[in-house]
């Protein structure tokens, strides 16, 4: 199969969608990879590593999809991309479509087969291909509520673990999945009193174990999240329910009691946000203040960190890519976990959640595929 492999086009996203490694091994495996031009310069894998690889560089995105079979990426494709998409395509990336329909009516109207790294599920009901960007981004969000406490800016000049003589913050976090967990835990480290709510009560108990004393789990009841938020320093927002919209879980009243200089963190904001008053935001200018409160939501956290981020994700995905270059649809056929990473196929939404949000019809995707 012919794998293609584009420079990513977001606000300041520098991850890429396969390391020079990971070239090698689909060559290894018989596969001819096209990479455009600097697709991995932010990274810091020059053309010469993927051409050392194996890998043919091309000098424009448009002849890169044109060629290929299997087109990878890490985020989804942008509107100045859409022109890219054709019938018979295969897309391999981070989708989040529920809250994108114009994306989902391209994927549909162009007839693209799309698989969503966010949804692809093994047995077990986790997420292998959102992981370790979770995992990052939990990190991420508790450094990017320490700097902007601080002044110069709109936060309250606040030190996130305090000091003899004065307090530490009081952050609270919604959710207590990969990304929740990693932020209490770095909230934590940093020294700040730390509030987790979650539905999970073993994984809420042993976060509060983990925790050296500075942190309290408390289950996600909307009473409680009220009364925790009221002067809260730190909000981080944590929600998921995979490939749906995130539940406005913070309504701006809620937001409002945290006070002027308070900080808010929404990684829930690919899936739409987890609080009425978020709303996306990049990396080149990742903040504005809404009552009162700083809001840091930025849709592609782990690009602030493109090295790490991209070593992580190829390591999770490429078993994947693999598996799709050698097999094509019957690689979706044989394993349930990539086959639910299917979201749009041939003009049909295969994810029931994309297609509850957006008031579309779902067709399972084993209807289709046969």
């Amino acid at each position: 199969m012919k794998v293609g492999l584009l420079r990513e086009r977001k606000v300041e996203e520098g991850r890429v969608a396969l390391t020079p490694s990971a070239v090698a091994e689909l060559v290894r495996a018989g596969h001819s990879v096209l990479a455009e031009a600097g697709a991995g310069l932010a990274s810091g894998y020059p053309d010469e590593d993927y051409a050392r690889a194996g890998a043919t560089i091309v000098p424009t995105a448009r002849e890169v999809a044109d060629a290929c079979d299997l087109l990878v990426k890490v985020k989804e494709p942008l509107p100045e991309e859409y022109g890219l998409l054709r019938p018979g395509l295969m897309l391999f990336c981070y989708l989040h479509l529920a809250p994108a329909p114009a994306l989902t009516r391209a994927l549909l109207e162009r007839q693209v087969t799309a698989i969503a790294y966010e949804t692809v599920q093994i047995p077990d009901g986790s997420l292998p291909l959102l992981r370790p960007m979770s995992l990052i981004a939990g990190r991420l969000a508790a450094e990017a509520a320490a700097h902007h406490l601080k002044r110069p800016g709109p936060g309250r000049g606040k030190l996130l673990g305090g000091i003899e003589g004065a307090e530490a913050a009081r952050c609270v976090v919604v959710g207590s999945g990969n990304v929740g967990s990693q932020a209490a835990l770095t909230l934590a480290a940093l020294g700040a009193r730390v509030t987790v709510f979650g539905r999970e009560q073993e994984r809420l108990r042993t976060l509060a174990g983990r925790g050296d004393g500075r942190i309290v789990a408390r289950d996600a009841d909307p009473a409680a999240i009220a009364e925790e938020l009221a002067g809260a320093d730190v909000l981080v927002c944590a929600v998921l329910v995979p490939g749906a919209l995130a539940p406005k879980v913070v309504s701006r009243a809620m937001v409002r009691s945290m006070g002027e200089g308070a900080v808010l963190v929404d990684v829930s904001i690919d899936q739409g946000g987890a609080a009425e008053t978020s709303r996306p935001t990049t990396l080149a200018d990742p903040v504005y203040v809404e009552e009162g409160v700083v809001h840091y939501c930025v849709a592609n956290m782990p690009g602030a960190v493109p090295r790490t981020a991209t070593q992580a994700l190829v390591a999770a995905t490429l078993p994947y890519v693999l598996s799709l270059a050698e097999g094509g649809l019957d690689a979706l056929r044989r394993d349930p976990a990539l086959r639910r990473g299917l979201n749009v196929f041939r003009g049909h939404v295969t994810h029931p959640a994309v297609a509850q949000a957006q008031g579309l019809r779902y067709t399972p995707p084993e209807a289709l595929l046969g």
